[in-house]
């Protein structure tokens, strides 16, 4: 599908201004400032992740929006495999390296926690275990059983990784009754062998479409990153691609550079462009679109069901 739009050149080509430059390590526009809201279920929801010995991808992912989602809407989104990635993403926090044994018991462990805390809707994810030959589909199946026989009215998103492209794996998932099917694009193609280097962007548009042909009626949903030299062409190719793979729900957020070691910002996107994106994305029939500099994957993850 093609949008009518006002040509414009890319954006890397672009002067940059003082408001939207990189600046030093540390330093961010306004915009990007995050107000501090820890509502009534945020410290109870820490302590139990901490007593329960589960990980979550707020924190491991150092997510901005930590306080706003644990504590006012009673959302949260936690990380199954333990702590231990096996790839090395240009962008990602989480800990590299060798991951210890699965934890048959997390699956459980996840559904107590989240039965005591009351919680409305989790979004379940993973670190990518390349180690596994099922890539961990079983544990997300389990933990998507446990959590809905604890509560069937639960709504419970699952942000699974590429599977390297083992499509009964993504089979052990779906049948599991996820909610919503959410795989990250992250970026641009061109891009992916600095941002995602083990990850092939046709794989995972196909593990979109195939999510869908294996339950048509579950939303699926993807994520973007900007700001990491992306032109706007490129962003918006990246759409249409995802509408073409009958992708419901998208997300389009501001990178920040977790540290030094990894990718810089290229540009801070500012946030007229995100309502633009907005737009436009909706116009290309997008169920749902969040985008913001502040947004990221599970970013109002409970309000995509409705």
């Amino acid at each position: 599908m093609t949008i009518a739009i006002e040509p414009r050149r890319p954006r890397r080509t672009e002067p940059l201004t003082p408001d939207t430059a990189p600046p030093a390590m540390g330093a961010k526009p306004a915009w990007i400032k995050v107000p501090l809201s820890h509502g009534p279920h945020f410290k109870g929801l820490k302590r139990l992740v901490r007593d329960q010995g589960l990980h979550t991808i707020c924190e491991e992912a150092a997510c901005p929006n930590i306080g706003e989602c644990w504590g006012e809407f009673r959302t949260a989104s936690f990380l199954l495999l333990g702590d231990t990635c096996t790839r090395n993403c240009g962008f990602c926090d989480v800990t590299t390296g060798r991951p210890g044994a699965v934890d048959w018991t997390e699956p459980q462990r996840l559904a107590e926690a989240v039965a005591r805390l009351e919680l409305r809707h989790v979004v379940i994810t993973s670190v990518t275990r390349d180690d596994l030959d099922d890539g961990g589909a079983q544990i997300f199946a389990m933990t998507i059983r446990a959590l809905k026989r604890r509560d069937p009215g639960l709504g419970v998103e699952v942000l699974v990784p590429d599977f390297q492209g083992n499509w009964d794996a993504l089979a052990t998932v779906m049948r599991a009754g996820p909610d919503i099917l959410n795989h990250n694009l992250e970026t641009v193609p061109r891009l992916y062998s600095r941002v995602r280097p083990r990850a092939i962007y046709t794989q995972s548009l196909e593990l979109l479409r195939r999510g869908k042909d294996l339950s048509p009626r579950t939303p699926t949903k993807s994520g973007l990153m900007l700001g990491l030299g992306e032109t706007r062409d490129e962003l918006l190719t990246v759409l249409e691609d995802l509408r073409r793979h009958a992708v419901d729900v998208v997300t389009l957020g501001q990178y920040l550079r977790p540290s030094l070691r990894h990718l810089p910002v290229e540009r801070f996107v500012p946030p007229d462009e995100f309502d633009e994106l907005k737009a436009i994305a909706r116009q290309m029939g997008f169920r749902h679109i969040e985008s913001g500099p502040l947004v990221r994957s599970s970013y109002h993850a409970h309000s995509q069901l409705q």
